[in-house]
């Protein structure tokens, strides 16, 4: 529904151009008739910029609206879906109307005689010199307006959303605004949105769209956004140092679906050129004119040749311009490659028509193909990382490990050293405790073992000394199997 409204905005400007357009050149004044497209086309595009400012507030809004009714996993998932959504829109607001012209305005218009009209009326047309003069208009406009625009509007509204937090506080406290402490002061800042980053990626992202989408109707682009960047960064660094709170960081992984947008204008902008040229200017059928058709291969007569005639008697009664019978007009050119009249096939498009198109759609072929090569070129030689900060990362990180490595091992020796001291410490505290046993023991067994010395012959001193020392031996058992089990 929103893009239909985005379209349905361009087909109103287009409306009022056809309209202003009609008015002025029936006005019969020469100056106003001649300058009408440039007048036309400039407040047309001035109509079509407040437009996309005011689109743009709604979009996105009602775009966040709907990516929180889509009840996203995570953080990430979030962000990437608000930015397609908000992409998209921004897209069609800002870049149907110079589509229009760039690619449609003045391709169907038919010929005299059989226009193919538009409710009731004649569709735009483009200058004699082609629509590329009216693109480079609307692409200014737009593209200086808004950055303009948005830079007025980043300073101000953080101005006026401070004036708004004082007017909050108490008159007895506002009124010792200079004696507080600097976290009050700090306090009255604007909160950093967690997603205050979004509108400047979003203006970056526009802004290289306008920068490499129609780069070839309007070379000035990158001019202009980079005067633009760099007062904004200027305007931005001050904004965020003296009007909001410090930004609280976030560890991100990359800048998520942005790359892949940059990535896709960038080979959408290799296509559009391409159209643009072959297309939009008159440099193929210039080229074609002056090798093929010319006698001395330069553009002396293209201006004629580029022309077709039409019979004015062929015009239908409820279109027939006025004129005077008697100033013998029985012709008129148009830019256009048809028959003429009375041939077999009037009206209908020369072969020169078709030529020129085959040379259009070679040269889009050949344009596309030669960037692709230089742009592998380009990465080639040029690697996303460079070799000497690869190797730098890699003995870091090399570094890392063996930090770690050296902090494990260090940590298991000391664990086994205080092990190992804690086993013997209880090994000696169980074998004073077992020795003052045992001698316990063999203390309330001396008296039983004196009877039974005395019951025992003299003679048989070899049992009587097992039985003496059968419970030591058990207890140097016990005592080896305690020790066995608590190496283990």
């Amino acid at each position: 529904l929103l893009v239909l409204l985005a379209f349905v905005a361009v087909v109103a400007v287009i409306l009022y151009r056809m309209s202003v357009l009609a008015a002025l050149s029936i006005h019969g004044d020469t100056v106003i008739t001649s300058y009408a497209i440039i007048f036309t086309s400039t407040t047309a595009a001035f109509i079509n910029l407040v437009c996309i400012m005011i689109f743009n507030q709604v979009y996105a809004r009602m775009a966040e609206c709907l990516t929180e009714k889509e009840l996203q996993r995570t953080q990430t998932e979030f962000d990437d879906s608000l930015t397609l959504k908000i992409y998209l829109l921004q897209f069609i607001n800002y870049y149907a109307s110079i589509f229009y012209i760039a690619f449609f305005k003045g391709k169907l218009v038919g010929y005299p005689g059989k226009y193919n009209r538009f409710f009731k009326s004649r569709q735009e047309e483009c200058s004699p010199g082609g629509c590329l003069l009216e693109l480079s208009v609307q692409l200014a406009i737009i593209m200086v307006g808004k950055q303009a625009m948005n830079t007025v509007v980043e300073m101000i509204l953080p101005k006026l959303w401070q004036w708004y937090k004082m007017l909050m506080v108490p008159q007895r406290k506002r009124e010792a605004h200079t004696s507080w402490p600097q976290w009050a002061k700090d306090f009255q800042l604007i909160d950093f949105d967690p997603r205050g980053l979004f509108p400047e990626y979003l203006e970056m992202i526009l802004q290289y769209g306008f920068v490499t989408i129609f780069v070839s109707s309007f070379p000035l682009a990158p001019l202009f956004a980079f005067v633009n960047n760099v007062l904004e960064v200027r305007l931005d660094g001050k904004k965020l140092l003296t009007n909001y709170r410090r930004p609280v960081p976030q560890r991100v992984k990359d800048i998520g679906v942005w790359f892949r947008i940059l990535d896709s204008i960038g080979k959408f902008a290799v296509i559009t050129n391409a159209f643009i040229i072959a297309f939009t200017s008159n440099f193929i059928p210039e080229l074609v004119y002056s090798l093929v058709y010319s006698p001395d291969h330069t553009l002396t007569g293209f201006l004629n040749h580029s022309l077709s005639v039409f019979d004015v008697s062929d015009y239908p009664p409820e279109y027939k311009p006025p004129y005077d019978s008697s100033s013998n007009i029985t012709v008129c050119r148009y830019p256009d490659y048809r028959n003429p009249p009375g041939s077999e096939r009037e009206y209908k498009y020369a072969p020169i028509f078709w030529h020129i198109l085959a040379a259009r759609l070679a040269f889009v072929v050949v344009f596309e193909n030669v960037v692709c090569v230089v742009i592998l070129m380009v990465k080639w030689l040029i690697p996303d990382m460079p070799y000497r900060l690869k190797e730098q990362i890699r003995r870091e990180a090399y570094m890392t490990n063996e930090l770690i490595v050296e902090q494990e091992l260090q940590m298991a020796r000391g664990e086994v050293t205080e092990a190992m001291a804690a086993a013997n410490n209880s090994d000696s505290n169980y074998n004073s405790l077992h020795g003052s046993g045992a001698r316990l023991r063999r203390q309330a067994s001396a008296p039983a073992a004196t009877s039974l010395n005395k019951r025992i012959p003299k003679t048989d001193n070899c049992n009587r000394h097992s039985i003496e020392e059968e419970p030591e031996q058990e207890d140097k058992q016990e005592n080896n199997a305690e020790k066995l089990f608590k190496a283990v």
